[in-house]
Parts: structure tokens; C-alpha cells; sequence
């Protein structure tokens, strides 16, 4: 099998400290160089309907609720992984593109609901398309027994990883 800029990394490693098992730093440096990739991919992907990733991020936390598609900016910050502070600074910037709107929550005089717009669930309908198709490309080299493998690893890996928070 081919060898990779991560292979000649742990090479390295090797010549200079054999006493080091580095089988899991090449699993990390990988899944590391992905991501890198992966991100550089779905922000690619998502150019042509003028979508920036974090805004497909919060759109897509709100469509996958299902109808009415929406949910307590709380709860929007804790799905998108954001702080109040940086949630309620992409809602402004979400309702200026006329993509989301903002209600008073009926059940905590303090709250605030975020909705989708029309023009909010057409684009995110879109920016999931673009999404899928993006990680599909990305993925060719694999086949879907290989992916659905891959996955289940991640899946382990993502459970027991510890938790930084």
C-alpha cells in the first residue's frame, strides 16, 4: 500500500525512539488531517448558495427538528456546541438575511424561540444536498461496507474519546 506524509511522521518517530508505539498518534494525525480536509470540502460545497458553514450549522440544527423548525436559542447554542453569546450574535445575523426569526418564548418570559423562515428552510433544503454530495465525493474511495465500517470505528472512538467540556 501506498504510504502517506503521516507514514514518514512515524517513520521518524521510529528511527529516532523504536521504544515508542505510535500506532494511535497515526490514527489521530489522520483523522486530524481529514477534518482539516473535510472542512475545507463543506465550505466549498456550500459557496455556490452563498452559505457559510456556521450558518448551515444552525439551519440545519432547526430543520432537523422537524415542523414548526424551531427550537429555545439555549438549546440551539448547546446543538450548534456555541456559547449563548456567539448563538445570539448568528441569530442576528441569521434574521438579517431574513433566514430565521426570533419569537418570545411562551413558557419563560426570559426566553427566546428561533424559528426558520420559508427562505431559511429552502436554503437549508439545498445546503443538505450540497452536504451529502460533498461527503459522498469524499468518501468514493470507499466502498459503503467500508464506509459503514469506518463509521461504527468513529462512532467507538467519539464515545470513549474524553470529554473536554
Amino acid at each position: 500500500m501506498k504510504k502517506d506524509i503521516v507514514d514518514k511522521i512515524l517513520d521518524q518517530w521510529s528511527g529516532e525512539r523504536p521504544d515508542l508505539d505510535t500506532t494511535s498518534l497515526g490514527v489521530v494525525i489522520r483523522m486530524m488531517t481529514l477534518y482539516r480536509s473535510f472542512l475545507r470540502q463543506a465550505t466549498r460545497a456550500l459557496e455556490p448558495l452563498e452559505l457559510e458553514l456556521w450558518e448551515y450549522d444552525v439551519l440545519s440544527a432547526l430543520r432537523r427538528q422537524g415542523k414548526p423548525y424551531m427550537l429555545p436559542a439555549t438549546r440551539l447554542a448547546r446543538e450548534t456546541d456555541l456559547s449563548s453569546g456567539a448563538m445570539t450574535n448568528r441569530i442576528d445575523r441569521l434574521e438579517t438575511r431574513g433566514l430565521v426569526r426570533r419569537r418570545p418564548d411562551p413558557k419563560d418570559r426570559r426566553g427566546v424561540n428561533v424559528s426558520l423562515t420559508a427562505k431559511g428552510r429552502k436554503l437549508i433544503d439545498k445546503g443538505i444536498q450540497h452536504r451529502l454530495d460533498s461527503a459522498r465525493e469524499s468518501l468514493q474511495a470507499l466502498s459503503a461496507a467500508q464506509q459503514r465500517q469506518l463509521a461504527q470505528l468513529l462512532r467507538i472512538a467519539v464515545l470513549t474519546a474524553p470529554d473536554e467540556d
